[in-house]
């Protein structure tokens, strides 16, 4: 495990007001490039450019802007699957992608539930 447990949203936190959920579906792939192709389905929308496949860009994507929802939006992600996830990616490499979704400092306002 990352040290996310499951979390499920507590309607009297106001941090879960008005977020859109966006849910990265771990049983759609099971290697990096896999998982970035899952980013940009679910993140991105009407693109004529294919997302850069690393931390930096996946960042760079949590803000939004990229059809799906405005820049700087606040946003629900939901991860589906992610224990197949982590015996997939590793779990060190899951945890990354866990802290850069919760990073406040990282430019976005996101909240992670794991499923």
């Amino acid at each position: 495990m990352t040290g996310v447990e499951p979390s499920a949203p507590d309607p009297s936190d106001p941090r879960w007001v008005v977020r859109d959920e966006f849910i990265i579906e771990g049983a759609n792939f099971s290697t990096m490039d896999g998982f970035y192709d899952e980013v940009e389905r679910v993140f991105t929308a009407g693109l004529t450019w294919r997302i850069g496949r690393n931390l930096d860009a996946f960042n760079d994507v949590l803000r939004g802007g990229f059809g799906r929802y405005e820049y700087g939006a606040p946003i629900l992600v939901t991860w589906r699957h992610h224990a197949k996830s982590e015996r997939d990616l590793g779990a060190d490499m899951v945890a990354a992608l866990d802290a850069i979704i919760l990073d406040d400092q990282g430019g976005h306002d996101c909240l992670l539930v794991i499923d």
